[in-house]
This record gives C-alpha cells, sequence and structure tokens, in this order.
C-alpha cells in the first residue's frame, strides 16, 4: 500500500498515512480534526543512481577511460588539464579546440 504525506494547514506539521489507492484523501488530521492537504513530494530515487553513487562513478577515472570518455580538470582561471582519455592536453576558452586537436 502506498505511504501518502499529509500537511496541516495551520501549522505546516508533516504526517505520513498508509492507504490503499481506493480510499479518499484525507480532509482532516486523523487525531486533532485540523484541515490537511496531501503533499506531493518527488519520487526517492537511490542505490546505484543516487547522488552519492553517480560522485563515485565520475570520480572513478579508470572506468571513465575505459568506456571512452574524456575528463578535464580545472587548473586555472579558464583552464583545464586532461586527467584521462582522448583529446588535447590542456585546454581553455583563450583558445577553442579545434577539430585538428581531436
Amino acid at each position: 500500500m502506498p505511504t501518502y504525506v499529509y500537511e496541516v494547514i495551520e501549522s505546516g506539521e508533516r504526517f505520513e498515512v498508509v492507504q490503499t489507492m481506493n480510499e479518499p484523501e484525507l480532509s482532516a488530521h486523523p487525531e486533532s480534526g485540523l484541515p490537511v492537504r496531501r503533499v506531493f513530494l518527488p519520487p526517492m530515487v537511490g542505490g546505484r543512481w543516487g547522488d552519492e553513487a553517480m560522485g563515485r562513478s565520475v570520480n572513478d577515472d579508470k572506468k571513465l577511460e575505459r568506456l571512452g570518455f574524456t575528463k578535464y580538470v580545472k587548473s586555472g582561471d579558464g583552464t583545464y588539464e586532461k586527467t584521462v582519455g582522448k583529446g588535447p592536453k590542456s585546454i581553455s576558452r583563450d583558445k577553442p579546440v579545434q577539430g585538428g586537436d581531436l
């Protein structure tokens, strides 16, 4: 059964209620009787594709190179040095990458 989040309109207090999808939406707090509204929250994404896992994946230079990516790290004002992959050793905003550089 889904868990729904409700908010007390006056105080902003939030609470969760386990309801079937067929049950009508609550209009009052089950204990206090104060008016409530259902709060829609973004889905929780975890596991492999969470922020922490994605950070580890981007920081793994061997994996990036194996998958064919090129990684540049900022080394100065508008200058980036290549740490892994193919391409020019450095790039900068003052000298754009040309087709022959690749």
